[in-house]
Parts: C-alpha cells; structure tokens; sequence
C-alpha cells in the first residue's frame, strides 16, 4: 500500500497556496448518512506517521490518529447529508451536499487564505466550487488521506450510536453495509428511519413486508 505523498500540496504552497483535500465516506451502506470531511495542512507540516487510505485501517489506529491530525491541520470542516436527503435527492447529489458543507466549514477557517480544492475520485461539478479530482487520491494525496480518516471514524460513531437504539442490525461492526447480517435483521425485524429506502436492497424488503 502506497504512502500517501505531500506532492501536490507542496506544489499548492509554491504558489502561496494550501490544498484543501476532500473524501467522502458512507456512499453504499443501505443505513446512515454520508459524510464528507475537508482538511487543510500549513507549509512546513510535520506529517502524521500512519496515515493511509482509511480503509486499510483499523478502528483503532484511525482513532489514534484523529487527535494529531487535528493537533497539525490548519483547517478541518466535517459536513453529512441525512437520510432524508438522500432518498429525496440521490445518493451522488447527497455527497456532493456533505461535501459543500465539509468545504464551507474549513472555508469559515481559512478565511482569506488562499486555497485549492482536491476530491477524491473523479470531478465531481454538483460540489458546485471548482476543483481538481484525483482517482484513488485517499492512496496518494496525504490531504485526502487524512479527509478520509476523519470522515470515517465519524460516520462510525455515529454507526455505533445508532446501534445502541437500534440493535439487532449489526451496525457497531458493519456500519450500515450491507452485509449478510445486516440483511437478514431488515427481514426480520423491518427497516428503521435510518435506512436509505431509495436503495433497492431496502425498497425491495419493504415492499416484501408490505411497507
């Protein structure tokens, strides 16, 4: 697994400019909001050791890192859209909403600085700001990297919390994916308020339930 590098950020500080890298977590989960974080490192950062894509890290080292990623960051903004939101919009127009609001919080931060904008994956126009894109850029681009992490142990926090008022679904451990246990506890006990009707998998169960 590739550590990822400050490359383009150092290319943004040349121009007096710092890089805003953008992820997203919780796009295919059948429960759960998406959330999306944006994080901004000073010139001259002293890198946090560990970070990596977040999904090939464990609870534990991504909860290891969130106090020193915060501890080193210039900025940081966390943004969510509800379930409400995606079943309203989309999935794709939700993210681009948590993403807008991940960005307008580390904007509020930045404040006159001036910045750039990487997204994880491919452009992305309903983020609605302009923006480069970067495929795998949670593998190659520390700033993404570090998006991700925070982003994720989030979304599973509140996964964990979720679980707890809701138990049965598994959500402490599959975070609202759509895993065979998680499945099976749909059918049996019917979906809850958290789950993403406009997702086939739950749409379908519930027409099986008369829902």
């Amino acid at each position: 697994m590739p550590v990822p590098s400050l490359k383009r950020e150092q290319a943004a500080w040349a121009a007096s400019r710092v890089l805003v890298g953008v992820d997203e977590v919780g796009r295919g989960p059948l429960a759960g909001p998406v959330v999306a974080a944006a994080v901004a490192f000073p010139p001259r950062l002293k890198r946090v050791r560990g970070v990596r894509d977040s999904k090939v890290l464990s609870h534990l080292q991504r909860e290891a890192l969130i106090p020193r990623l915060r501890a080193t960051a210039l900025a940081i903004g966390v943004g969510a859209a509800s379930i409400r939101e995606i079943d309203r919009f989309n999935i794709r127009v939700a993210t681009a909403i948590a993403m807008r609001r991940a960005l307008a919080r580390a904007r509020a931060v930045l404040g006159s600085a001036e910045y750039c904008v990487l997204i994880d994956g491919l452009p992305f126009p309903e983020v609605g700001c302009e923006h480069e894109a970067l495929v795998d850029g949670d593998a190659l681009c520390y700033s993404i990297a570090a998006a991700g992490v925070i982003a994720k142990e989030i979304r599973d926090r509140l996964m964990q919390n979720l679980a707890r008022r809701y138990p049965g679904y598994g959500w402490e451990q599959n975070a609202g994916y759509a895993t065979e246990l998680h499945r099976s506890a749909i059918h049996a006990l019917g979906p809850t308020r958290h789950h993403r009707f406009s997702f086939a998998p739950v749409a379908q169960i519930g027409l099986d339930l008369g829902i």
